[in-house]
């Protein structure tokens, strides 16, 4: 009888920088035969981490796909970059895998790091088991990292296995399902020992908590447990693996990625309790949809590819979208592509050629939930240098933005720069990078300026005359106007009050133009804002004037009123709201009050237990680099987002100072 190839899954590997989720995607290849020999970060040889960006830093700078089939069952692993600064790319993948694992270090002193991978599993309902990595290393306590992540998990962490220690170290697990013991050995499976005295009794104590978890989602093992009786070991696996399905526990296993120490045991959790790509499909509401894209690549030559998850059916080479025709069908393996004709429901390929597709899109029917882009915290101003073609760098960003709907691009019209904006300094470092080197750019970056504004403080009437001669027509126009302020937030109005026919009807446009174009630059090198202007009189010739003059004499009319209408400088201020674990917030109120910032209050971040918001009013001035001194306050977890609120006048020695730097 021939044994029927079970249906492809999907896991993600997500967590801090620096906790070993790519070693550990080489461990996990390495046990399945995928690969005979382990890379490493540090040599730049792993299947992952393979762009010029990630071997330069040696860190994953983008999500990492690899594939292998582990006991006859087909596997894809998404190695997800740990930084904060590049969650988008994790983001994406969870909504398509059927379970994440967390790997973290044996340190509840790094716990809060964690946090926020978890409190986003949490959030979308995500099936997730933590990977305690690095045991390893002296000193690391599963107990202790298990009780601090507890604090930052909605549902009940659920532990697997105890370690056995000799002389200190960590030298093998006993299951606490099974309640077998295994001794392990670097770089080879574990081998099966008698379960030491040393251990008996913690196991019992151990296995009693967590059946006794179960049984909260359980009321025949609950009836169990009250009589006791013992369940069997297939009894309690049957429990583990609906309980993650549903999202009800977080399963804890631990072992040493460097060491391939417990990946079998995190294997044969993986294979026997994570959901089907049927389960995640209706957990995430897919109905109709043939495959799901979450990531998008330009691979130079290839051209655009779209990565999927398949929902449902078979997608071949050639097959027909809405959003185009696929033209190449590929495995991805690292930075390696390798051709298929077809693939099936489970399966995690690349799409050629989908030009009208972008992350996010279903591909045949139904319109699954996606989360909108992460919001943007930090930008740089984009400067080209030689002759580096606008129409080809902003092309190019494009197809960034495509690949990482974190970064936006934006055109500032107040300050005409071209803004890159995205999560971080180094996040922006990695897209300067891509567009220097892979793509042979020529730009560099500087600090965005800020978009100040000016306005006025009193009334004023002027007259001015634009006249001039040099053979043949003239220029001739006259106008009289009446400049006076208006409310915080009115913009610009403009009206005309001429009697007489002083200035014909046909000229009243180009006075407006006039007044409108000197608006761009006031006295104080910023544009104007809140102001009116009537036109009340003026004279024309009947020869001499034109359109033209009379815009002249407009401009020059606002010129040489403008600096006895006391102008003043306006700055943007930010409704900022700032969000950092709870012993962190007295840090944040007192980043924000060093920055010039209003407080306006705080309040528990909803859904986030132990967090904060702080409501607050900052300058756009102070902005710039907020997200990294709150970064470095609060072990790199705080963040905030924003939205511009109003100008406020800006008086003193700041005001000065811009508008000196301006002047410059």
């Amino acid at each position: 009888m021939v044994k029927t190839k079970s249906v492809p899954r999907c896991v993600a590997l997500v967590g801090p920088y620096l906790s070993g989720k790519t070693t550990l995607m080489e461990s996990l290849l390495l046990a399945a035969g995928a690969i005979h020999r382990k890379g490493s970060v540090r040599d730049g040889n792993t299947v992952g981490d393979g762009s010029d960006e990630a071997r330069a830093r040696e860190m994953s700078t983008e999500l990492n796909v690899a594939h292998c089939e582990y006991l006859d069952d087909p596997w894809t692993i998404i190695d997800c970059p740990g930084s904060v600064e590049l969650l988008q790319d994790s983001l994406n993948t969870l909504m398509i895998a059927d379970a994440a694992v967390v790997v973290c270090e044996a340190d509840p002193n790094k716990a809060l790091t964690v946090g926020p991978a978890l409190r986003i599993l949490d959030e979308y309902d995500v099936p997730h088991m933590i990977f305690v990595n690095k045991m390893d290393q002296d000193g690391g306590s599963v107990k202790a990292t298990l009780e601090a992540l507890q604090e930052h998990s909605r549902h009940p962490l659920v532990l697997r296995e105890i370690p056995i220690r000799e002389d200190g170290h960590v030298t093998g697990h006993v299951d606490l399902v099974s309640e077998r013991a295994f001794k392990w050995k670097d770089n080879a499976q574990s081998e099966l020992i008698e379960l030491p005295d040393s251990v008996i009794e913690q196991e019992l104590g151990a296995r009693e908590e967590m059946l006794e978890t179960l049984a909260d989602f359980d009321d025949t093992l609950l009836e169990e447990l009250l009589e006791d009786v013992s369940p069997s070991s297939e009894e309690v696996y049957d429990n583990l693996s609906r309980d993650l399905a549903h999202d009800d526990i977080v399963p804890v296993f631990f072992g040493s990625a460097e060491h391939d120490n417990g990946i079998r045991r995190l294997w044969k959790a993986l294979r026997h309790e994570s959901p089907s790509s049927t389960e995640t499909a209706e957990r995430q509401g897919v109905r109709g949809a043939t495959a799901q894209v979450f990531k998008t690549l330009h691979a130079g030559h290839m051209g655009k590819l779209s990565l999927v998850r398949i929902w449902s059916g078979e997608v071949k080479d050639g097959t027909e979208f809405a959003k185009g025709r696929v033209s190449g069908l590929y495995r991805v393996q690292g930075q390696k592509f390798e051709k298929l004709s077809k693939a099936n429901a489970g399966d995690v390929v690349a799409l050629g050629r989908l030009d009208k597709a972008f992350t996010g899109d279903a591909l045949g029917d139904g319109t699954p939930d996606w989360p909108e882009p992460l919001s943007p915290l930090y930008s740089v101003a984009i400067e080209m240098g030689g002759k580096a073609d606008e129409v080809k760098l902003t092309s190019v960003i494009h197809k960034l933005c495509e690949e990482d709907p974190s970064l936006q691009l934006e055109h500032n019209q107040v300050t005409g720069e071209m803004i890159l904006w995205g999560q971080g300094e180094m996040h922006l470092r990695i897209a300067m990078d891509k567009l220097t080197g892979r793509h042979g750019l020529d730009v560099t970056s500087k600090r965005p300026q800020v978009p100040y504004k000016e306005t006025i403080c009193k009334t004023t009437t002027h007259r001015a005359r634009h006249k001039k001669q040099s053979g043949g027509h003239g220029e001739f126009g006259d106008v009289e106007i009446v400049i006076k302020p208006l409310d915080r937030g009115a913009g610009f109005t403009f009206e005309e009050a001429i009697h007489g026919g002083s200035v014909p009807r046909q000229y009243i446009p180009a006075v407006k133009a006039g007044v409108s174009e000197y608006l761009g630059r006031g006295p104080l090198g910023f544009p104007v804002v809140d102001i009116h202007v009537t036109l009340t009189d003026g004279q024309h010739h009947a020869v001499d004037s034109s359109d033209f003059a009379f815009k002249k004499a407009a401009q020059q009319a606002m010129r040489e009123a403008m600096p006895d209408c006391a102008p003043v400088l306006l700055e943007p201020i930010c409704e900022v709201k700032v969000s950092v674990p709870t012993n962190f917030t007295s840090n944040a109120q007192r980043i924000i009050s060093s920055r010039r910032g209003q407080i306006l209050g705080f309040n528990p971040r909803e859904k986030w237990h132990g967090w904060d918001e702080v409501t607050a009013h900052l300058p756009t001035s102070e902005m710039h680099d907020l997200i990294i001194d709150l970064r470095s306050q609060t072990l790199g977890v705080g963040t905030f987002n924003f939205r511009f609120d109003h100008l406020k006048e800006l008086t003193g020695k700041y005001a000065d100072q811009v508008v000196s730097a301006r002047a410059g």
